[in-house]
């Protein structure tokens, strides 16, 4: 499991968009999966198994969380500031930051069967075959589904 460790914990962050959310719902992914070994097809890429365990936890995480805020008003934290590159200018960082936090806000905020599809394909790196295989759905939709993706996203960066 410590091959895909990484694998999860990045697919994971951009669904929550928060290190320390992605860090424990990777732990809670890696403790079910390994719960669940006993009914692991090994016919099936082992990839593919656990990354749909991070991402079923993802969206109980999801909407754990819209319940929280709505019950509490409570807002989430800001994120820590990284120490900037020695040799970028402080407003290179500052915008690249603020870069990044936008590209995060536009990712978090797309409907999750297009956020699915968008960071397996671009973020993990899996093919259209492993992609359409993992979320149960045929080649032609992660296509229709990522080229949707990519077009809400350049509208909502465009709008920011």
């Amino acid at each position: 499991m410590r091959r895909h460790r990484d694998q999860v914990f990045r697919l994971l962050r951009g669904y929550t968009n928060d290190d320390d959310a992605a860090l424990d719902l990777t732990q809670q992914t890696f403790i079910a999966a390994f719960g669940a070994l006993a009914r692991y097809d090994q016919a099936r890429p082992f990839r593919a198994w656990v990354a749909r365990m991070a991402i079923n936890k993802a969206h109980d995480w999801a909407r754990r969380r819209a319940v929280r805020r709505f019950l509490t008003f409570a807002r989430p934290m800001d994120e820590a500031q990284h120490v900037a590159d020695a040799s970028a200018s402080a407003e290179d960082g500052l915008a690249d930051r603020r870069e990044l936090a936008s590209v995060m806000s536009a990712i978090a905020d797309l409907p999750a069967n297009l956020k699915d599809t968008l960071l397996l394909r671009t973020v993990e790196g899996l093919s259209q075959a492993e992609t359409a295989e993992l979320l149960r759905i045929s080649e032609k939709a992660v296509e229709t589904r990522l080229r949707r993706a990519r077009v809400k996203l350049a509208d909502r960066l465009e709008d920011r």
